[in-house]
């Protein structure tokens, strides 16, 4: 990374590791194992299949899920899509009602948008002030013929923190399937999958270290229904997602997900030491605002209000700091934040507001830096 930028975007992406990376250059070339692993005619096959499985059982190990409901795909955006409308075509005959928030990724809010479009009724849920989904406000918009359920564990402009447990447990007594976007959550809070009553759940490596490209969906087992496929051509992953597997990406998702589960309660607590810190620091400064809770969210994603400069413009008074004016799937658009407005912020708010995210190889010098610099731009501007 060039030495002159402080990367604090690491919610919109994460550097590979560099284990990661030496691993998965191991499934590349002649002399590794690369493999189709669908071949199974020759050892070669073989070899390219057992490490496809191998990274499965990582990456269910994080999650406490059989590995048989792990299900490979191109990212947590392909997760959603398959999830989402394949959850809803396969209980249409059951009801046409489906439930999400109006804070989800854009991945979420434009497939129930095409649903809508053949014909099924969305109900959208408005966050707390906090950006958080409660329980009350699932319960109350729950119909006799709503079939499925999708709501984020972790926001990721805002990093609010919803209660799984509980939301999932509301949907299950209903009736209806819960699918969580989960992009934002794995490797940063604990997701035992043998506790949460959660029927899908959306994964992707490049938010925990791992490479672009490549996620996952967890599919429970116990399900009475089928989940169709959204991509066909040739049956892969149990008829659920065709398409011939990538195993360098996968290894390296498997790898990734090893990692953060054996450093996850140090690495959180260290980000959060270091959030804590940068958080002292700029919320002293004139004019700066949290937007979310300290509480109920997790601490890598910070998400500040300038009320007294244009964040564009403060964007471009900070070219040494990487951070985003909101989601990455968004950054093409300069309209406000839908998230942040769902949340009550105003439109001059929600435009005035930019992420902050820190991450694995965010350092302390990094963040005094981040502040001094900060510190300057706003000084400058306000003049």
């Amino acid at each position: 990374m060039n030495s002159d930028i402080i990367y604090l975007d690491y919610a919109a992406t994460t550097p590979v590791d560099p284990k990661v990376a030496q691993w998965m250059a191991g499934f590349l070339t002649l002399d590794g194992i690369f493999a189709n692993p669908a071949s199974r005619s020759h050892r070669l096959g073989w070899q390219a299949e057992s490490a496809v499985e191998k990274a499965r059982k990582q990456v269910a190990q994080l999650l406490n899920a059989d590995t048989r409901e792990i299900v490979w795909t191109s990212g947590a955006t392909e997760s959603n899509n398959l999830a989402i409308k394949g959850a809803a075509q396969a209980r249409a005959g059951l009801g046409r009602h489906l439930v999400t928030s109006a804070v989800e990724h854009k991945s979420v809010l434009d497939s129930f948008a095409w649903l809508e479009s053949q014909g099924f009724e969305v109900s959208y849920i408005q966050p707390n002030r906090h950006g958080v989904i409660t329980p009350a406000a699932l319960q109350q918009v729950l119909r006799p013929d709503t079939t499925l359920v999708s709501l984020m564990a972790v926001n990721n402009e805002t990093g609010a923190l919803n209660d799984l447990q509980a939301l999932s447990a509301v949907a299950q007594v209903h009736g209806a399937l819960m699918h969580v976007d989960a992009a934002q959550a794995a490797g940063k809070i604990a997701l035992d999958l043998q506790q949460l009553p959660v029927d899908l759940l959306s994964v992707c490596a490049h938010k925990i270290y791992g490479p672009k490209g490549i996620g996952a969906l967890f599919v429970r087992r116990q399900g009475a229904w089928v989940l169709p496929a959204q991509i066909h051509g040739g049956g892969h992953e149990r008829g659920m997602r065709s398409g011939t597997l990538p195993t360098h990406q996968i290894a390296g998702m498997g790898l990734a997900f090893e990692l953060a589960g054996a450093s996850m309660l140090q690495e959180q607590q260290r980000i959060g030491d270091l959030a804590e810190r940068f958080l002292a620091a700029v919320l002293k400064l004139p004019g700066v605002a949290l937007n979310g809770d300290l509480e109920a969210k997790v601490p890598g994603i910070i998400n500040l209000r300038f009320e007294t400069v244009d964040a564009q413009m403060l964007m471009s008074a900070l070219p040494q700091l990487a951070v985003s004016s909101g989601s990455a799937c968004a950054s093409a658009s300069m309209a406000p934040s839908y998230v942040l407005q769902a949340m009550g912020l105003t439109q001059v708010q929600a435009l005035n507001s930019l992420r902050f995210s820190l991450g694995r190889f965010s350092t302390v010098d990094e963040v005094e830096r981040a502040v001094h610099l900060l510190k300057q731009a706003l000084t400058k501007l306000v003049a």
